[in-house]
């Protein structure tokens, strides 16, 4: 008999509740959602943590020719040289960088979707919690969504692809469920 083994795989299996989550840091998740879009209809880019330390940080900077992707240390003074150099909005990236730290978001990204030949966008929030990275799991990421305008959803809160459409639309090959009606979120084993 091993409690403390015991322990270590029932709290192996706990989960992150997403939307609790969202709803205990909505106002900060909101603005971060809010700043990075004004950001980005400046001049598009994403962010991206790469090491579990939330200390490194990758940025993708898109251009009208090229994408440029850099990787610094957070605070490093090349990071602040590299966007006044190609005018991007220095202090909303900081902001960003921030935010995302404190909440251990893993990336944050516009995505570009289509219905009936219209084009919408979400920004898509990828989280990967430290609290929740334990052995013998399955690393899972937790992705909200947010929409710019209110979304249909059936029943069982499950995303749908249109009012009259009964069909739940699938982002990457995830099903969303309802936070409220522009948020969703999804579990995924991938965090973009």
């Amino acid at each position: 008999y091993y409690p403390p083994l015991i322990a270590i795989l029932l709290t192996s299996c706990r989960t992150l509740n997403i939307a609790g989550y969202y709803h205990r840091h909505e106002e900060s998740l909101d603005s971060m959602e809010t700043t990075f879009r004004t950001a980005y209809q400046e001049k598009p880019f994403s962010i991206e943590f790469t090491s579990r330390s939330f200390n490194r940080v990758s940025l993708e900077l898109i251009t009208d020719t090229l994408t440029y992707i850099y990787e610094y240390q957070v605070g490093e003074p090349r990071l602040q040289d590299t966007l006044k150099k190609f005018g991007y909005d220095t202090s909303a990236i900081d902001y960003l960088i921030r935010v995302m730290q404190t909440h251990q978001c893993t990336w944050i990204d516009n995505l570009d979707y289509y219905t009936d030949t219209a084009r919408h966008s979400v920004v898509y929030i990828s989280l990967w919690p430290r609290r929740f990275n334990f052995a013998f799991v399955n690393k899972k990421y937790y992705i909200l969504t947010y929409f710019q305008r209110p979304q249909y959803f059936d029943s069982e809160g499950r995303l749908l692809v249109g009012r009259r459409l009964r069909h739940i639309r699938k982002i990457n090959g995830d099903v969303y469920h309802r936070i409220n009606d522009r948020v969703c979120y999804t579990i995924s084993d991938r965090f973009r």
